[in-house]
Parts: C-alpha cells; structure tokens; sequence
C-alpha cells in the first residue's frame, strides 16, 4: 500500500489514494495531494485535472464521456461516477476549462421553424419574374418593373444590412427572426390587397416589406448552425438553413405559372392570382405564430468549445474593421457576391430567354428555374457533407466556383441549339454548382474569420450579392434586349472567371477548426495506462501550487 500524509493535520486522504490497482497516486513533491483518477477502458473514457474552483491549490478530476451525443453529459467533483442532470455543469464554477458543452435534439425543429419561415420569403422574390409575360399585361406595365418587384429585395438589402446585422448580433436569433417572419407575413396580406390592374402599386409596397423582411434571412443560417449545432453538424445545418431558401424558390419557379395561365382574360388571371396570394399570406400568418411559441434563443448549453469563444467577441463594429483588413475574406466577399449576382440574373431574366427560343413555352420556364433550384438543394447538402467529412474549406469552395464556370459557358451555348431537353439538363448542371456554391461561401467565410459573428460575415457576404445582382440583372436586361441572350450569358461567364481567379488566391486559413481542435486537446489529456508509466515522472508543480 503507498500511503501518503495529508498537507495539514485536519485534512483527510483523498479516497482512492491507495495503490490498490483501481487507481493510480500522482503526488506533488512540495503539496503531497494525491488525486484518484478513475482507470476506465481508454474507449470509454478519458480523464483530464483541473484546479478546483474554490482552491487554487487543491485539486479535482474531472470525467469526460465521449460516447455522450454532443459531448453533453460530464462530471466534476470527487464523485465523478454522478452525471449532471440535462448537461448542466454545477453551480459555482469558475475557470474557461469548466465550460461543458451539449446538443440538445430541439435544435432539429429551430432550423426546421426557420427554413420554412425562410422558404415563404424567398417564394415571394421570384413570383412575378417567372410569370413576366403575364403580369405586363395584366398591369399593363414594362418588362423592366416586373424586374424591379425581384431588384428591389437587393437594393433594399444593402443599406439595411449593416443595421440588421448590429440586431441580430446585438439582440439575438429570437427577435430577428420574429421580426423578418412578422414583415413576410404583413407583405403577403397587402398584395392581396392588389388584385386589380390598376394597382400596382399595392403590389410593389407589399413586395418592398417582404424584401425589406429578407435582412433578417439571409444571414441567419451559419448563425443558427453555430449557437445550436456541434462541431460535426455546423456545416451540413447551414447548408440545411440556405435549403429551405432555395426550396421557396424553387416553388416560385414551378407553382406561378401552373397556377396563372397566359391568357387575355384579365378577371381569370386576377382570380388566380388571388388564390395565390391569398395562400401565401395564410401559410405566412401560421408560420408567424409557430415561430412565436417554439422558437428559442439559444440552448441552454454551447453545442461546441468554439461556440463559447464566441460568446466572448467584441463589438459590431469593431468586428467590420477586423473583417475589411482580412485579406482572405475580402477576396471572398467579392467572389462570392459574383457568384450570387449571376445567380440572381439568371432567375430574374429566365422568363424572357426561354420565351425567346422556346415562345409559349412558359411553364416549361419555370420548370428550367425549378430544376436549377432543386439541383442546387441538392448540391449544397452535397457540399456541406464535403465540408464537414473532409475540412477542405479551400479545395471544394474552389472546385465548386470552378464548374460553376464550365457549366455557365455551356448553358450560354446551349440555346443556341433549340434543344428544349439539353437546355434542362445544363440548366441542371448549372444549378447544383452554382446554387449549391452558397452555405459553402458562407462557411467558408465562417472558417476565415473566425471568431467574428457568423451573422456578420454573412451578411456582408449577401450585401456583395446583392450590389453584383443588381449590376448583372439591369446590364443583362439591356443586353438581353438590344443584342441578344448569347451577349447577355457571356458577360455572365466574364463575372464567373474574375471570381474563379479571386477564389484561388484566396489563403486558407481555417480558424474556427483551429479554435475546435485547440480546445479538444486542452480537455484531453494522455488515457490513464500512459499516465501510470509515467508516473515517477510528475514534475514539481510552479510555486502558485496550480497543475
């Protein structure tokens, strides 16, 4: 038996002190302190020391179990065989290293809330555009204000931006959110309050409130993948949260024009416009109230160590200034805007370049922009699977940007052929690339400039989408008009090989996987066989008496 003398008379032995073969004895030669260190098969558990909270000098071990969902469920105290309760770590703590995280299941119906809430916003951005044709006549306006009812979420976008930022960062996910499904909401109803042909007007101020709610969209999703997703889902949760943002406009390329047929009649297109807008606004007012009841702030508990750094970040616009002098995300801020902004101008002036080559062929228009959208839904869950298997932030986000290019000078050639069926496929091809290119930006910004709100960086990034969109939008709508579609899509390819190059001079520097793994190794320590052998080796601990 290897016994050993407590520090001060009144002190007793720690349990376990004895060298029984259940536990090992490390002993300060200047504090003969000994822990117990529970010796559990190295597969299950493994076993750090931290300074007990309420003596700098005395000490307490600390289990952390692996195989817990989210690293959830840890013990402090002696009694390290006691679980707490829901992942709450106990009362009193003091030290960073005290910090315990976990990932709570709700966190699955937080993004689901938001990506419907996000679906019914980005369903009223395309709803006009691909039904051009028709409401020019039913209005009896230009091709160039029907543009404007989808131009106007970029340009209100971009002032607004910075203000949204500063809420969400500064007030939180709940707030924003309820506010951005509160305008979709109110904007739907007043463009039920449009249904004639001389009110246009109505249409465009209820379109202004829903792109005006859009600010708090936008950027939401690496912000809500990071505060309830773990290290392992952040990727694929934000690229779940830009999903359902594609799926609403993947809906507004296919139902609009089933819906509305082209026709003369102005009381039958009035009529089935009504019965659109009217379920729009329905949908709309459910959403608002779910949000309103179910969804939360934040867990109880960080989902990650990286996510508890990121509590701690510094002020709104101190963290601008820090992300206009990274150089990496600058260069990423611009590409990713050229990238969006072709996006933008493709889905815009879709209606006018397919009824150009294909005339009447309207549903089939929206077909060609539903099957982009869907591919690209498909191409970001792709993507962010890439990203959180391989941590190649660099490597996909380039090869993506690259084919992106490759089918873009495809689909501008494509029509030339006549070939309805090759046009959807390209279209196709185009979309999961390009499409699927935006939760990658966005993490690949959140890898860059790490740790700055996600929320910001985001931001920023959908402001440069929408500056570029507006560029590409009115400059193809002139080309498109006095040259032709091909010079259109060709200055399209010239925006996608400027952000090619820009992308590949972009340096990878992964901070927030830096962040992770820093703080993974700062709890794990060596399995309790290696510590055994090593146990003549302890060294004195500093004169402070800390381990």
């Amino acid at each position: 038996m290897n016994k050993h003398k407590p520090l001060n008379a009144d002190e007793e032995v720690l349990p376990g002190c004895d060298d029984d073969g259940d536990s090992t004895v490390l002993v300060a030669e200047n504090e003969r302190r000994c822990v117990k260190l529970a010796l559990l098969p190295p597969s299950h558990t493994q076993t750090t020391l931290l300074a007990s909270p309420s003596s700098p000098t005395s000490l307490e071990p600390l289990i952390y179990d692996p195989t817990a969902e989210g690293n959830g469920d840890v013990a402090m105290g002696a009694d390290a065989n006691h679980k707490q309760e829901d992942g709450q770590p106990e009362s009193g703590g003091g030290t960073a290293s005290q910090e315990v995280t976990k990932v709570y299941g709700i966190r699955w119906l937080m993004l689901l809330l938001f990506v419907m809430y996000s679906m019914s916003n980005a369903f009223q951005w395309i709803q006009y555009a691909i039904i051009t044709d028709i409401i020019v006549k039913y209005y009896d306006v230009s091709a160039t204000a029907v543009n404007w009812l989808s131009m106007i979420f970029m340009v209100t976008y971009i002032p607004l931006i910075f203000p949204a930022s500063w809420y969400l960062e500064k007030k939180g996910l709940r707030k924003a959110v309820l506010i951005g499904s509160f305008g979709t909401m109110a904007g739907a109803w007043l463009k039920c309050a449009s249904l004639r042909p001389d009110l246009f007007y109505v249409t465009f101020a209820g379109q202004t409130i829903v792109a005006v709610s859009q600010i708090f969209i936008l950027g939401i999703p690496p912000r809500l993948a990071a505060v309830w997703f773990g290290q392992d889902q952040v990727s694929t949760a934000c690229a779940i949260g830009v999903f359902g943002n594609q799926f609403g406009i993947a809906l507004g390329f296919l139902l609009p024009p089933t819906l509305i047929p082209s026709v003369d009649d102005k009381d039958i297109v009035g009529f089935r416009l009504s019965l659109m807008f009217y379920t729009v606004a329905i949908i709309c007012t459910i959403l608002f109230v779910a949000i309103i009841f179910l969804f939360r702030e934040k867990p109880l508990l960080p989902p990650s160590t990286a996510a508890i750094t990121h509590e701690e970040n510094l002020s709104y616009m101190q963290g601008i200034v820090r992300l206009m002098k990274n150089r990496g995300y600058v260069l990423l801020l611009l590409s990713y805007g050229m990238n969006v902004g072709v996006f933008y101008a493709i889905s815009t002036l879709l209606n006018q370049v397919v009824l150009h080559h294909f005339p009447g062929e309207n549903e089939n228009a929206g077909r060609i922009g539903l099957l982009i959208v869907l591919a690209g839904m498909l191409g970001s869950v792709v993507s962010g699977y890439a990203l959180d298997r391989s941590a190649k932030f660099k490597l996909v986000t380039f090869l993506v940007y690259f084919l992106s290019l490759v089918f873009m000078i495809a689909y501008t050639f494509i029509f030339q052929l006549k070939l309805l069926w090759l046009v959807f496929l390209m279209a196709g091809m185009l979309g999961f690339f390009m499409t699927g290119y935006l939760p990658v930006g966005f993490e690949f910004a959140a890898e860059l400039t790490y740790p700055e709100s996600e929320g910001t960086s985001s931001g920023l990034l959908n402001a440069s989408a929408q500056v570029f969109g507006i560029f590409c939008t009115m400059a193809d709508g002139e080309l498109l008009e006095k040259m032709g579609d091909l010079a259109a899509n060709l200055l399209l390819v010239a925006v996608l090989l400027v952000g090619t190059i820009m992308t590949a001079c972009i340096k990878e520097e992964l901070r927030r996987q830096k962040a992770m793994n820093k703080s993974s190794a700062d709890l794990v320590v060596p399995e309790p066989e290696k510590i055994i052998k090593e146990e003549e080796k302890v060294p004195p601990p500093p004169e402070d008496g800390r381990i």
